[in-house]
């Protein structure tokens, strides 16, 4: 004997839509990149005060003088290598979500910076690189005078 479900078009384009938001939700939210072992994309932030722009990279596992920092134009790119550890073949892993391998990323920076000046600090696996805006961009105030 068989069941007859009834069919209701409405709830199908739901199962749609939560399968687009998961595809949206994978896209932009996991770094891009990782694929099996190789990871391409750090996290970073990024913000801005009135005279400069900070850009903080999550590189847990990297040596400082692992990381390149290159400013062409207003794009700034990090690269990098995490060196991978010896595997040892009398393990069995359960979990291995160690990342290892090249990254890179470019990110576009929101104004014009003077890149001869600019600082990178290295603390407890985080990059801080602060780049100083470029005077033009920078906000001015005007003192009025009375008369």
């Amino acid at each position: 004997m068989s069941t007859l479900i009834r069919w209701e078009p409405a709830r199908e384009m739901m199962t749609l839509r939560e399968a687009m938001n998961h595809l949206f939700d994978d896209a932009y939210t996991r770094p891009l990149g990782m694929d099996g072992n190789v990871w391409s994309v750090p996290s970073i932030d990024m913000y801005q005060t009135d005279n400069e722009i900070v850009v903080k990279a999550a590189l847990p596992g990297v040596k400082a003088d692992e990381v390149q920092i290159n400013i062409t134009g207003e794009i700034l790119t990090l690269k990098g290598e995490v060196k991978r550890e010896e595997d040892v073949n009398e393990k069995t892993y359960h979990i291995r979500e160690q990342r290892w391998g090249v990254f890179e990323r470019s990110i576009a920076l929101p104004t014009d910076v003077v890149a001869d000046k600019a600082k990178a600090e290295f603390e407890n696996g985080i990059l801080t690189v602060t780049l100083p805006k470029a005077e033009e961009v920078r906000p001015k105030t005007i003192t009025i005078k009375t008369k």
